[in-house]
């Protein structure tokens, strides 16, 4: 992971999607542990709204627990989202938290055309990590490429 960017360095780049990514993060649920987290999707499919935010939701039955990355997937997948550009995930640490092995997952599935930008930040620090999904992920588990291609959930 490249940890060279900065945070004002994706703030130009990708204006709003940090912004969108602390909201969601502000609406996260996490009455158990406390760690709240918050993600943002960034699209330019010429539709309103350019980001799809998610945040953690916990519940009592911890494997019920939904992560903030994969409810932005979700969210955006439901929406009729075309391929996104860019994810911030932002959590209130003294340094960046990347994904869980699930979002990981879901994140290199989801990245078909292999241009996903993955930006983890913190509310503490400037300090920015950025990646693609393959670095995120290397050797990840994949059917084959034209059954991945034709599975593709971003319409």
């Amino acid at each position: 992971m490249n940890a060279n960017t900065t945070r004002v360095a994706v703030e130009q780049a990708y204006p709003g999607l940090v912004a969108a990514a602390e909201a969601a993060m502000s609406r996260a649920h996490a009455p158990h542990s406390q760690f709240r987290v918050g993600a943002a999707l960034l699209f330019d499919d010429g539709r309103g709204d350019r980001f799809v935010p998610g945040c953690n939701v916990e519940s009592d039955v911890y494997g019920l627990t939904i992560c903030a990355e994969r409810n932005a997937v979700f969210a955006a997948v439901a929406q009729g989202r075309g391929h996104p550009l860019a994810i911030a995930v932002i959590a209130d640490t003294d340094e960046p938290v990347a994904p869980c092995g699930a979002c990981r997952q879901w994140l290199h599935e989801c990245d078909v055309e292999r241009r996903l930008r993955v930006f983890l930040l913190t509310r503490r620090s400037d300090a920015v990590r950025e990646c693609g999904t393959d670095e995120l992920l290397p050797e990840a588990f994949a059917l084959d490429a034209q059954a991945r291609a034709a599975r593709n959930p971003w319409r």
